[in-house]
């Protein structure tokens, strides 16, 4: 495939394809496609074949020129990476010998004011990283003082989130709140910031935007997915941008990891074999070049495992945590 120039470098991309370790001939899961960085760099092995999957039609589109220089070795679907194992077997790759992912919203993303993902771009209040599904406007206009509360406490981990669920009931009474501006507005106005401090309205942001697009959900199912669809040998790597991503990575592998054995009590009950070997016993952090480089960077953690032949553990239940199907449906 002919070079061409990059219009993005993912956080942490050297090292996620290091350990990814792509082979000539593999078949791997880009399963957050984004602007490709991921996809670009495992394409560069002769005779890889990627499936990269992605959520956001725009970033669809803008693959389409990597598609086409790619000689028939990149599929690009639009889907949810919770639904990996189901878009492998549409591709008739139920195994794969490895999966990347680079969890949480993208930089195009942000950058892009009209999808309201910015508390520092004015534009209307989405968050959506899909087309479906409910807007942080409409969540913002309709869920209770207590699921407010709950959604940014929970999600965005701000400590004051009574008191901004509270401010944001008082002014909905009002107008309603459609632009980002206007609630970052509100929200600095009750989270206060000293000097040097994040912007007060970043947590708020946060945990509207992760629950509007269910991201740890989809990060559970996710994990547990590639977990199916990785044959022996077959690598995981996963880059996180926050604590709440950080802890399910962490909790997935050291679960996964767990050396079997009985009981010394109950020998006949044997735990299940571990189905992963955990190749970061502590997170791969971006070094210093990169975060002065791109501060995105700062917060960056990776993870890696690699598939054992031992069967899957299955399926795990997810979090009793607030959803969009419950805190809308008490409108």
């Amino acid at each position: 495939m002919a070079e061409q120039p990059v219009r993005h470098i993912s956080v942490l991309g050297r090292e996620a394809i290091d350990w990814l370790a792509p082979r000539a001939g593999g078949v791997y899961v880009d399963a957050t496609f984004g602007a490709g960085g991921y996809s670009r760099a495992i394409l560069a092995i002769d005779g890889t074949q990627v499936i990269a999957i992605d959520r956001d039609r725009t970033a669809i589109a803008g693959g389409f020129d990597l598609v086409e220089r790619s000689g028939g070795r990149l599929t690009l679907v639009e889907s949810r990476f919770a639904e990996l194992a189901e878009v492998c077997a549409a591709q008739n790759q139920p195994l794969v010998d490895g999966v990347v992912m680079d969890v949480g919203v993208s930089s195009m993303q942000l950058d892009q004011a009209e999808r309201g993902f910015s508390f520092r771009l004015d534009g209307p209040l989405d968050m959506r990283m899909g087309q479906h599904g409910p807007s942080a406007a409409d969540v913002i206009a309709s869920a209770s003082e207590t699921d407010l509360a709950n959604i940014i406490y929970i999600f965005g981990e701000e400590k004051y989130s009574r008191h901004v669920a509270r401010a944001i009931v008082a002014a909905r009474r009002e107008a309603p709140i459609v632009t980002t501006r206007a609630l970052a507005d509100l929200v600095a106005k009750v989270v206060r910031s000293k000097p040097g401090d994040i912007h007060p309205a970043t947590r708020t942001f946060q945990g509207l935007r992760i629950f509007v697009n269910g991201e740890l959900d989809e990060l559970h199912l996710a994990l547990q997915a590639a977990e199916q669809v990785l044959r022996p040998g077959g690598r995981l790597v996963v880059v996180s941008f926050h604590s709440l991503e950080d802890r399910i990575v962490k909790a997935f592998f050291a679960e996964r990891g767990k050396q079997g054995g009985g009981s010394r009590h109950l020998p006949e009950l044997a735990r299940q074999q571990p189905s992963f070997a955990i190749l970061t016993k502590r997170p791969v952090l971006p070094s210093d070049d990169e975060i002065a480089s791109n501060p995105r960077a700062r917060s960056a953690k990776l993870r890696a495992g690699e598939r054992t032949s031992a069967p899957a553990h299955g399926a795990a239940p997810l979090p009793s945590w607030p959803t969009l199907a419950s805190v809308m449906g008490r409108r």
